[in-house]
């Protein structure tokens, strides 16, 4: 499997992570020590300012009738991804400002909105799609409409950014959004 990670200006990561296939992350992400992202059955695109934490994993499953290129796997801005969780997807998109608590696991025939929350070790695999502002909680899995919207991260993405430096070695940028030439913006 060919690896092709593209890392943008104002990523945190963590050399300590395993990242196989073709990743984009965005600007403003953090990615934790022990994580595992890995791009089989397509790139995998990581919006701007998601956290990813330790141990969990993400992983852009094949299936059965790949498409050709294969669709990427779209994973929106401000997204968390607490300690051990597991993402295992064939579609093309997860919502924005998501929660998927410490050791949730979310299955390959699940979509999911914007501004939902997986619950600790909730487990979802029945296929299904949450619509938006969706909380799943409890051990039977229980279904409750989110009371108020998803509280930013970016205090702690602030934190995180600053802190992670100091005790971790972290995996330089290596990709620039392109600016258009000035040729291209005079239109000549």
């Amino acid at each position: 499997m060919a690896h092709n990670v593209k890392i943008l200006p104002g990523a945190t990561v963590c050399e300590d992570c395993t990242l196989e296939g073709d990743i984009t992350i965005g600007g403003g992400t953090v990615i934790h020590p022990r994580v595992s992202i890995i791009a089989e059955g397509g790139p995998i695109i990581i919006a701007e300012y998601c956290i990813i934490e330790e141990y969990s994993k993400i992983i852009h499953k094949k299936s059965e009738k790949q498409e050709n290129p294969p669709k990427p796997l779209f994973i929106g801005a401000h997204n968390v991804f607490e300690v051990g969780c597991k993402l295992e997807s064939i579609f093309g998109h997860i919502g924005e400002s998501n929660v998927f608590e410490c050791k949730s696991f979310v299955g390959t025939s699940v979509r999911i909105g914007s501004g939902c929350v997986i619950g600790a070790a909730c487990n979802l695999t029945a296929p299904q799609t949450l619509a938006d502002n969706t909380v799943i909680w409890g051990a039977e899995n229980n279904i409750r409409e989110a009371l108020e919207k998803q509280p930013s991260q970016v205090l702690q993405l602030d934190f995180l950014g600053k802190v992670m430096p100091n005790y971790h070695r972290l995996r330089k940028q290596n990709f620039h959004k392109r600016q258009p030439s000035r040729q291209s913006q005079d239109g000549k």
